[in-house]
């Protein structure tokens, strides 16, 4: 059962890292994106705000439907969706298949992040220790990877779906050979009971206003993602190629930061973590 759970981390955290890519090089090439489709400022918001929505949507379903199937499943088909509809966003010509396309891919990566996450939690379980943050730090690597192919397209003024083909084509078929490996809950075996006394119940509408800042902090996070590199080009002037760095860097913080984070689990707690 050990090399299960072991070849289900690693396909997971391949997962993680594809997906990583995918979201670095849509949100990283924004301006590029805009200017394919003449998407006028005034309405990029709504394109731009339409993902995270229908994002959300796909998550609230995905809470649904693992009660009648398994959420490897819903993984094993969502990220296929994810890249064929970024494939879709650097393929189309006209403002309604941009936007069939971002609604495809906001509704799939929905899909994807519950369930990987999903996914993570309960191999996590399984292990006995904190493994989460490694398959965040997963997906960093893939936005550094993202990001830097994003750069190479911009730098050398490669149409989109010239820069997504070969992605698309290299990680699809990855996948999908490596959903074999996911582990759902059922069959990672036997998990420990965790047994809490009277003294170890949480108040949890205690916790409702620190949820309340978390999210509003996620929140943030995402749309200086989003905005990043059209706010590099047009409001601090910089070249299209140098808007995607940036985004890399910030990726690669986040790569050392949930790199030593299960380690600090560990050793001190998640609460004193996330305290910290």
């Amino acid at each position: 059962m050990t090399q299960v759970l072991r070849r289900g981390r690693g396909s997971l955290a391949f997962g993680f890292l594809v997906q990583g890519v995918a979201f670095a090089l849509l949100v990283t090439r924004i301006p590029a994106i805009q200017d394919r489709y003449g998407v006028s400022d005034a309405l990029l918001p709504a394109f731009l705000a339409a993902v995270p929505i229908l994002a959300g949507v796909g998550s609230v379903a995905t809470e649904r439907l693992v009660k009648r199937v398994p959420p490897s499943r819903l993984l094993r088909w969502s990220q296929p969706v994810v890249l064929l509809a970024l494939l879709g966003v650097g393929a189309g010509e006209r403002m309604v298949e941009l936007g069939v396309a971002l609604a495809a891919f906001g509704l799939a990566v929905g899909v994807l992040d519950a369930s990987m996450n999903m996914l993570g939690v309960s191999l996590q379980r399984s292990y006995g220790r904190s493994i989460m943050l490694s398959f965040h730090a997963a997906y960093s690597l893939g936005g550094i990877v993202g990001a830097s192919l994003a750069w190479v397209g911009a730098h050398w003024q490669l149409a989109l779906w010239v820069s997504y083909l070969p992605v698309v084509l290299v990680l699809l078929p990855a996948v999908l050979v490596g959903s074999r490996w996911y582990v759902d809950d059922r069959d990672a075996g036997p998990v420990a009971e965790e047994k809490g006394g009277d003294g170890q119940v949480v108040v949890f509408k205690w916790l409702l206003p620190l949820c309340l800042v978390m999210t509003v902090a996620y929140i943030g996070d995402s749309t200086v993602s989003n905005w990043s590199a059209k706010y590099l080009q047009d409001v601090l002037g910089s070249s299209e190629q140098m808007a995607t760095v940036p985004y890399n860097v910030y990726m690669v913080t986040t790569l050392l930061g949930r790199a030593v984070g299960d380690l600090g689990v560990r050793r001190f707690g998640a609460v004193a973590v996330v305290r910290g």
